[in-house]
C-alpha cells in the first residue's frame, strides 16, 4: 500500500512535519513515527493506513505503486496538478 520511504517523501513534497500529517490523518504522532520507521512496506491497522494515504492524497500527493504508469520505474511519489487535486 505505502512504504515508509514514500511517506517521508510525500511529507517532504508537502513541506509538513510528522505532527501535521498526524493531524491531517486523524491519527497519533507516535503512530506516524512508528509507520515511518518501518522497513519497507508500512504495516499496521488497515484503517489507519487508509487514513494516512487519504490525507496525503487530499493534500495533492499521488502515490505511485510498483510498476504503475509513470515516467520512471519503481515506487515513488509525485504531486498531482493542483487543478486536478481539488476536483
Amino acid at each position: 500500500m505505502i512504504t515508509s520511504q514514500q511517506m517521508r517523501a510525500a511529507r517532504a513534497l508537502l513541506g509538513i512535519d510528522q505532527k501535521r500529517l498526524a493531524e491531517l490523518a486523524g491519527v497519533s504522532l507516535p503512530t506516524i513515527q512508528r509507520m515511518e520507521t518501518s522497513d519497507g512496506q508500512v504495516r499496521g491497522v488497515v484503517e489507519t493506513l487508509v487514513k494516512v494515504v487519504s490525507a496525503l492524497e487530499r493534500e495533492g500527493v499521488e502515490l505511485i505503486g510498483e510498476n504503475a504508469s509513470s515516467q520512471g520505474t519503481g515506487r515513488g511519489v509525485r504531486l498531482r496538478d493542483c487543478a486536478q487535486a481539488h476536483r
